[in-house]
């Protein structure tokens, strides 16, 4: 592998701790020129990167010490960012928000302090301005919020040539990066759209309105990003335009932005069943403490009713110790095993894979499968607690638990989910707590009711 290769190859990979210690060492030397002259080397995404990786206190010496370009800061995490710009001077930052497209500028201050933000947008260029403030009256996560107002519109009855001619002379004006080219009408309703690749292939003379394609997918600015990034995904589209509520086109959303939200909102579901409602990698210790206390509490309350469920069998389980060590196992499997479940609803509802149309027979494979290994780790673990325990008619009981409760646990990891969603709950926020009371009584309940039953 030639040296070229090798450095394209690393602007995939993390910036390596060696690199980090180094400059950090320099920092703590306070030898600025080597600190200046290796951040200098690093691209955007890495210098934001270290900033993140960095304590507080080294961070806040860089920003004050060196320069950064505004596409550091629309790397680094919100929290992050939050915390270094709202140290700096109203003035410092707009004068960052000023040279950003405008969809990485409204992104850079959305979170900030209102109070703040507002003085901010006041020493703003005019055109800056009107946009920021345009954007903020979005919903937030909407198709307004994500989108930029720097986009390419020609009218329908101009030719490839002329096209081509404006495109050229028109190039400073023109956004960095684009793919498809929106056609309008004069009072700016999109009639269609065509991509960059259809213009360059075709003879100057082709008029426009004979290359437009057959769809035009259209978003509304108040469309939920979620639902964005569906319709990128089953179109298989690049870009596409974003209309106002009398359908006149005011910008677009690129491929770029929704790979950012489908990479977000996929965070956001994996955090929200662990009981977490955001990234707090970089919040402090009160805040993080004070956000998973609350979901601690309502699994803790959860816990209290598995135990009274066992208390109601306190003689049973006085009368054979053997019960207390196998409990457990019960709602330990059902829980695992509805996880499973839970995680492949989750996911199939977020990617509009499951709707009511599938949702039964999505249910009643769950509950099959559950089922299956059910009966599966019933055989296992009635053979072993029969002959730990030197007792038949114990195996058979916890066999029959197992089995109960891994139906139990497919259907209902499966059905809770959608069950949620359609009350209009988030079922990444509700399902796990649901799902882990149940399995957790109704593993109990079973294995020590059979006990009561026939021991």
């Amino acid at each position: 592998m030639n040296l070229e290769n090798e450095k394209k190859n690393e602007t995939f990979t993390s910036l390596p701790d060696e690199q980090i210690e180094e400059i950090t060492t320099a920092l703590g030397d306070e030898q600025h020129n080597i600190v200046g002259e290796k951040i200098s080397e690093l691209s955007a995404i890495d210098t934001a990167e270290l900033l993140e990786k960095i304590n507080s206190s080294e961070r806040k010496h860089i920003i004050d010490s060196f320069a950064f370009s505004p596409e550091v800061f629309t790397e680094l995490d919100d929290s992050i960012r939050k915390e270094l710009l709202e140290t700096m001077p109203a003035e410092q930052v707009a004068t960052l928000v000023d040279e950003l497209d405008s969809d990485d500028a409204l992104h850079l201050v959305e979170n900030l302090n209102k109070d703040f933000r507002k003085e901010i947008i006041k020493k703003l260029s005019s055109k800056t301005r009107m946009t920021l403030e345009e954007g903020l009256n979005f919903p937030e996560d909407s198709a307004g919020r994500l989108m930029q107002r720097e986009f390419v519109a020609i009218p329908q009855f101009w030719t490839v040539g002329k096209t081509i001619d404006y495109l050229r002379a028109a190039s400073k004006e023109l956004p960095e990066d684009f793919f498809d080219i929106f056609v309008i009408t004069p009072t700016y309703h999109v009639v269609g759209e065509i991509p960059l690749s259809r213009i360059v292939k075709s003879k100057r003379k082709t008029k426009i309105e004979e290359l437009i394609l057959d769809e035009v997918h259209t978003i509304p600015a108040t469309m939920d990003q979620e639902e964005v990034t569906h319709i990128f995904r089953r179109n298989n589209l690049t870009s596409a335009p974003v209309v106002d509520e009398d359908n006149r086109l005011i910008g677009v959303i690129t491929m770029d932005d929704v790979v950012d939200v489908i990479d977000e909102e996929a965070q956001e579901d994996f955090l929200k069943l662990a009981g977490v409602e955001q990234s707090d990698l970089y919040s402090a210790v009160l805040s993080t403490t004070s956000t998973r206390f609350r979901w601690l509490f309502i699994n803790l309350i959860t816990a209290v009713i598995a135990s009274i469920v066992i208390s109601l069998f306190d003689a049973t389980i006085e009368q054979m110790v053997a019960l207390a060590i196998l409990m457990p196992i019960v709602a330990s499997m059902g829980g695992n095993a509805g996880t499973q479940a839970l995680t492949v609803a989750v996911r199939a509802l977020a990617t509009k894979e499951l709707s009511r149309a599938n949702a039964l027979r999505a249910i009643w494979k769950e509950t099959l499968v559950g089922a299956l290994n059910g009966l599966a780790f019933a055989i296992i673990i009635g053979i072993v607690s029969a002959w730990w325990f030197e007792n038949e008619l114990l195996g058979m009981i916890i066999a029959a638990a197992m089995i109960i409760n891994m139906i139990v646990a497919g259907l209902f990891g499966a059905g809770i989910p959608i069950l949620l969603q359609k009350i209009g709950s988030d079922p990444a926020v509700s399902s796990t707590v649901v799902l882990t009371t149940i399995t957790d009584v109704i593993g109990f309940l079973s294995f020590l009711g059979l006990a009561s039953i026939f021991i």
